[in-house]
């Protein structure tokens, strides 16, 4: 044995957030995030982790994703992340629009929504980057 193996042993894993004995906010192998947070790295490990996981869902439920350029793949990839597979999965005609090659009226449809005055510029951003295929500044 040695430290990491009884660290576990004593703390065991839990996979999301929960309450210890202190009442500290805690997850993983007893991180107390209350008062540790995370690093910046651990920060950028789990957003790649994240980012990899949506992309995969997103190309099993939309499978014309394949056809798309880079920066239209990202809008897509963005919004999922956002507000989850499956919230995306609701903008049907958005969707359809990019699936047909319109992406000016799936633009117009992107902020035609709920979504879309819940976050303000990342919307206009994200409609625009759909428009014309270019990263935004």
């Amino acid at each position: 044995m040695n430290v990491v193996e009884l660290i576990k042993l004593h703390e065991g894993l839990r996979l999301k957030p929960y309450r210890c004995t202190s009442n500290k906010l805690t997850i993983g192998y007893g991180r107390n995030i209350e008062d540790r947070g995370i690093s910046n790295q651990e920060a950028e490990t789990l957003l790649s982790n994240d980012i990899s996981q949506v992309t995969i869902e997103l190309e099993k439920k939309l499978t014309f994703m394949f056809c798309l350029d880079e920066v239209r793949r990202a809008v897509l990839i963005d919004m999922a992340f956002n507000m989850g597979v499956s919230g995306l999965l609701r903008f049907s005609k958005t969707l359809s629009c990019i699936r047909a090659g319109e992406y000016d009226e799936a633009a117009m449809e992107m902020l035609d929504s709920r979504w879309a005055n819940q976050v303000g510029k990342r919307s206009i951003r994200l409609a625009e980057m759909m428009r014309t295929g270019k990263w935004a500044e």
